[in-house]
């Protein structure tokens, strides 16, 4: 409604501000440009203003009806300031009402006052320049140029009529026209400006919009993210630990009913060291660490140990099975996540050999070869049907007792568990097995050069 609505809308301090620091210094500039055109304009058509009241009432004025225009005046400077108030507070978000679309009612009611105290008094002439700008903002452009137009004529006539002369005087002339191209100049200029912090400010608002979406994204993947880390390290620890666990519990049992306490008693100190384990396992992944089985030992260390407690697990539950470890090359120093994603395949590998595959014999194969390390893990068991495609995971024969189901829950989970593992390490998982063929589930990753600087 008043001639700056722009200066609240586009960084005043109104409710449209940028509320972060990014947009705030991206349309610092602008802001502070158009505060001080605002503050200027309504301190310089007040200050006229009041000129103009003051030469009117002043002795010796030629005026008639001097507290007349004077009334007027004041009529003139409150419809000005309540357009004014009510723009700038509904711009700070302290008023729901809207003034904007009195906008024109408004430009009109405060032209028509000036120009009655026109009429009245030639010293209210110079209020025109400050309306300029009301006009170029409000208006379309052609129409804002013609009302200045005519309101400059305004001001010379009365100019000449107040000199009494039968020509108008240079002055009278040059000044009103010179006055009124300097105001159409100054303000283009800040309309110009206006659109470039409103533009500004749009493009701060989709910055800061586009910020929370990519925020909210980053969000969701990480959330994601971490169940599925949470999720493998379940499937490949705690899920294969009180697999061991109920297997055992089974045994004990059925030791203690053919009165064997003392085999009873041995897999009851497995069940609690697996458990033991298990907790550790679970301390450390909620943590993020790294596996407590990799804590002062080596990987080949690590894998020998899961390697005989696979078989004792096997014996505790009554199978026959000899696991051993095979390492081919010079061992290399593995990176963390390497060591890991290692010796989590082995684990998963080893306890579907251990439930399902009715073998006789698994052999982990880990081979340092410079550039890369490859881990075979064979068992001569009953083997099952593959996947048909690379990722897919394999569809398991638990519940007839024969073959690998990549992961101890009859899932598959864990065979996709681990190629997620693998592939994360830019690695390749390839799975080779067929009924009554035994399996092989062979793992690649590749080494950068520090990889295999340091020796064990």
């Amino acid at each position: 409604m008043s001639a700056t609505p722009a200066l609240h809308a586009s960084g005043g301090p109104g409710a449209h501000a940028p509320k972060d620091p990014l947009s705030a210094v991206e349309t610092a500039s602008s802001e502070a440009i158009l505060r001080v055109l605002r503050v200027t304009l309504h301190t310089g058509f007040a200050a006229l203003l009041v000129v103009g009241v003051v030469r009117l009432l002043a002795p010796g004025s030629r005026g008639s009806f001097p507290f007349l225009w004077a009334g007027l005046a004041l009529v003139l400077a409150a419809v000005y300031l309540t357009g004014t108030v009510l723009e700038h507070r509904h711009a700070a978000g302290r008023i729901r009402f809207n003034p904007r679309r009195y906008g024109l009612p408004w430009l009109a009611a405060v032209t028509a006052l000036w120009g009655l105290l026109l009429v009245g008094s030639a010293d209210f002439a110079w209020l025109a320049f400050p309306l300029f700008f009301l006009h170029l903002h409000l208006l379309p452009r052609r129409p804002a140029l013609l009302a200045i137009a005519l309101m400059t004529t305004a001001v010379i006539a009365s100019q000449w009529s107040a000199s009494g002369e039968p020509v108008p005087h240079a002055a009278a002339v040059v000044g009103p026209l010179f006055g009124a191209a300097f105001a159409v100049i100054t303000g283009l200029a800040y309309v110009a400006l206006y659109r470039e912090a409103e533009n500004q400010r749009q493009a701060a608002d989709e910055l800061r919009r586009t910020r929370q979406e990519l925020a909210a994204s980053q969000h969701g993947a990480g959330v994601l993210a971490e169940r599925e880390r949470l999720a493998r390290e379940i499937h490949d620890t705690l899920a294969q630990g009180l697999s061991s666990i109920v297997l055992l519990g089974r045994a004990a049992e059925q030791s203690l009913a053919h009165g064997d306490p003392a085999t009873a008693a041995s897999r009851v100190a497995l069940m609690q060291q697996t458990a033991a384990d298990n907790l550790a396992e679970a301390r450390n992944f909620v943590r993020g660490l790294s596996s407590p089985q990799l804590h002062d030992s080596t990987l080949v260390e690590a894998l020998r140990r899961l390697c005989g407690g696979t078989e004792s697990s096997a014996a505790a539950a009554g199978a026959a099975l000899r696991c051993r470890l095979e390492v081919d090359g010079e061992p290399a120093e593995l990176p963390q996540p390497h060591q890991v994603t290692l010796l989590r395949a082995a684990q998963a590998s080893l306890a579907n050999v251990r439930d399902h595959a009715h073998a006789g014999n698994a052999v982990v194969t880990l081979t340092f070869l410079g550039t890369e390390v490859t881990m075979d893990i064979y068992d001569d068991g009953v083997g099952f049907d593959a996947p048909p495609a690379a990722g897919t995971p394999a569809a398991g024969t638990r519940a007839s007792g024969t073959g690998h189901d990549g992961g101890t829950d009859g899932s598959g989970f864990g065979l996709r568990s681990l190629r997620e593992r693998v592939e994360a390490l830019s690695g390749s998982l390839e799975l080779e097995t067929a009924p009554g063929e035994g399996t092989v589930v062979a793992i690649r990753l590749p080494l950068d050069d520090s990889a295999g600087g340091a020796r064990d």
